[in-house]
């Protein structure tokens, strides 16, 4: 099919797992199942339908006629009844009670929400699995300091434990989110043309309480506890922005995390993995680009700026329902599944192969952190008897004559060389060098990042052990 356009996220990105749940063949044989539930849950409260009409429906629920379904929608300019034609025609004895008293969105409102619902346990699955194994470089890293940056410039030190326990902290809230969404998923449930259930009153002669047990039994044969309280024809479209905002939520914390590393591979403290026969450069053979993270970027973006559809899209349902949310959310929804996938599964593949430059993380320390330690250099000086005042103005003249040696000439940073051969300051380079060990500037981010591990990731780690067996493939 080299010859008409296929999207990125299927041919490239996404995962075949993903891409399963979002095809052709997931959606209409969910449709079939609804349908057999409904005439299952009708036949248990009274209708006059036959076990053998429900047997057929069973026999033909996995075999989709699609040359048939196709032609009919041809005909009608409808794909429901298309499918109910085209089911009709395999399963002639149940054909008078397929779809009996439903609307359309009986089938496609409840199979989409099926389908977002299987999808977030996928995303969530790759969630946990990211967290689970940058967390662990975190604690592996979680004592070896590092020089820290506000506005990309030299601050005070961190670890880079510290820095990357942001990151999981990040993905704990995004969980936490998502947990919350998938807790209050709900079917449409069986609700009739507006949400009013009238047409299932009619049925069973003004029964209100078969009418909501039908609603129940459904929801029961798809798996779910309860439907939305109240729907109009559709469910609720602003749920679409609660599934898509986590999804989005997930976005910013993986390009916070690409982008990061993109600084700091930059400054060659850390890599993201890079394969022995993986290109950088067409033109420039050397190159080492973080192309992966810039993915992550490049797809995250697209993410972000896609939650604009179910805002736009909830906010003018006009009254019950009006038809202008189909085409967008066929696809906005599928598209923003299938590249948050593809961002979990590279930023799987990153955290699991992280390359670490210990020596270059040193040395930036070294140029530095004589700058930010001299407060202490200062103390240590006027407890030997020096004069504060004094010493405070050398300090600044020292300084500024160690920033020119760095910025104007190139050369190293001498702070301390300069500090030690000024005798006022009665502290020799050794002792100034003790003073300026990395790891007393560092404050509690080791322990930090053990707190958090033990009080907020381990919890999660437990409770989805099962789902930890996860393993990300990049393609390309």
């Amino acid at each position: 099919m080299h010859h008409i356009y296929e999207t990125p996220l299927n041919s490239r990105y996404a995962s075949d797992e993903m891409k399963r749940l979002f095809s052709d063949d997931t959606k209409f044989k969910l449709w079939r199942k609804l349908w057999i539930a409904l005439a299952e849950a009708q036949k248990e409260l009274g209708l006059d339908i036959s076990d053998e009409q429900i047997e057929e429906m069973k026999k033909y629920s996995d075999d989709i006629n699609y040359d048939v379904a196709k032609q009919k929608e041809k005909e009608l300019r409808h794909d429901v009844m298309a499918h109910i034609h085209a089911f009709g025609e395999q399963a002639k004895k149940a054909r008078p009670i397929i779809h009996l008293g439903a609307t359309s969105c009986f089938v496609t409102d409840n199979a989409d929400i099926i389908i977002m619902y299987e999808a977030m346990k996928l995303i969530r699955k790759k969630l946990v699995s990211c967290i689970k194994v940058l967390s662990e470089f975190a604690l592996k890293y979680k004592d070896m300091p590092t020089l820290g940056f506000t506005h990309f410039q030299p601050a005070q030190l961190t670890t880079v434990g510290k820095r990357a326990m942001l990151w999981v902290q990040d993905l704990v809230m995004d969980l936490q989110f998502l947990e919350y969404v998938m807790d209050h998923t709900y079917l449409r449930g069986v609700k009739g043309t507006t949400g009013t259930q009238a047409s299932f009153m009619a049925l069973f002669d003004g029964n209100e309480e078969k009418v909501k047990k039908l609603d129940q039994l459904v929801c029961q044969k798809m798996g779910f506890e309860k439907s939305f309280p109240l729907t109009s024809q559709t469910y609720p479209r602003k749920f679409d922005y609660l599934v898509l905002s986590v999804l989005a939520s997930i976005a910013q914390s993986a390009y916070k995390f690409a982008n990061d590393i993109r600084l700091l591979q930059h400054l060659k403290e850390i890599e993201e993995p890079f394969e022995k026969t993986q290109v950088g450069s067409s033109a420039m053979a050397y190159k080492r680009n973080p192309m992966r993270c810039e993915r992550i970027c490049a797809l995250a973006r697209y993410i972000m700026v896609n939650i604009q559809n179910p805002l736009f899209t909830a906010s003018v349902q006009w009254l019950e329902r009006t038809l202008d949310d189909s085409a967008n959310r066929r696809i906005a929804i599928p598209e923003a599944f299938l590249a948050t996938d593809s961002i979990l599964n590279l930023y799987h593949n990153v955290a699991s192969g992280l390359v670490v430059y210990e020596n270059m993380i040193k040395r930036h320390i070294e140029q530095e952190l004589p700058f930010m330690a001299t407060e202490n250099i200062l103390m240590e000086a006027v407890k030997r008897g020096g004069d504060r005042q004094d010493l405070h103005e050398k300090i600044r003249r020292y300084s500024m004559q160690a920033a020119q040696n760095v910025k104007e000439f190139g050369k190293e940073n001498n702070l301390i060389e300069l500090i030690s051969n000024d005798p006022s300051f009665r502290l020799s380079k050794e002792e100034i060098e003790a003073i300026l060990d990395p790891k007393k500037f560092v404050g509690r981010a080791p322990s930090q990042v053990k707190e958090y591990y033990e009080e907020y990731v381990k919890p999660i780690l437990e409770k989805y052990k099962d789902d930890l067996d996860f393993k990300s493939e990049v393609n390309l």
